[in-house]
C-alpha cells in the first residue's frame, strides 16, 4: 500500500519502511492528537529515530499542513483520506502510534493519546531499545 505525501512529494510505500521508526496516525480535527503533538515534535528534534506522520480521515488536508507547521512536526507526513490503513493497523481512530523495528516489523501499537514525554520515551526504550 502506498500513500501520497501531505503537501507535496512522492508517494510512500509503507512496506518499504524500516526502523527504528515511530509512525503516528493523527488528524488536525483530533483534540488528543493536538495534545500529544509537542511530545512527537520533541522526539523528532532529537533525531534518535525516524518519524512519519499519517494524516488520517481528514477532510481538510490544508489545515493539516498548517497544524503540522505550527506544532513543529518537522518530519514527513502522508495522507490517508480513504482510511486505507484502517484494516492493517486496526485503526479505530486517531491518535495511534506505531513502533516499527529495524526489520520493518510492527513492534508495538499504542492506541490513544500519548500523555507525556516520559511515556513516549519509555515506549521507545521498551519497544525499540532506543533511549533519547
Amino acid at each position: 500500500m502506498s500513500l501520497p505525501c501531505l503537501g507535496n512529494g512522492p508517494d510512500v510505500r509503507l512496506a518499504d519502511l524500516r526502523g527504528p521508526l515511530v509512525l503516528n496516525v493523527w488528524a488536525q480535527w483530533c483534540g488528543p492528537c493536538r495534545e500529544e503533538a509537542p511530545y512527537l515534535a520533541a522526539l523528532a528534534k532529537s533525531g534518535k529515530v525516524k518519524m512519519l506522520g499519517i494524516d488520517y480521515d481528514d477532510p481538510r488536508p490544508e489545515l493539516a499542513v498548517k497544524f503540522a507547521g505550527e506544532e513543529g512536526l518537522a518530519y514527513p507526513h502522508l495522507v490517508d483520506t480513504d482510511k486505507s490503513i484502517q484494516r492493517a493497523l486496526k485503526v479505530g481512530g486517531p491518535p495511534l502510534t506505531v513502533f516499527v523495528d529495524g526489520n520493518g516489523a510492527v513492534a508495538y501499537v499504542h492506541r490513544g493519546v500519548l500523555t507525556s514525554q516520559q511515556q513516549l520515551d519509555q515506549l521507545l526504550k521498551d519497544k525499540l531499545g532506543v533511549t533519547r
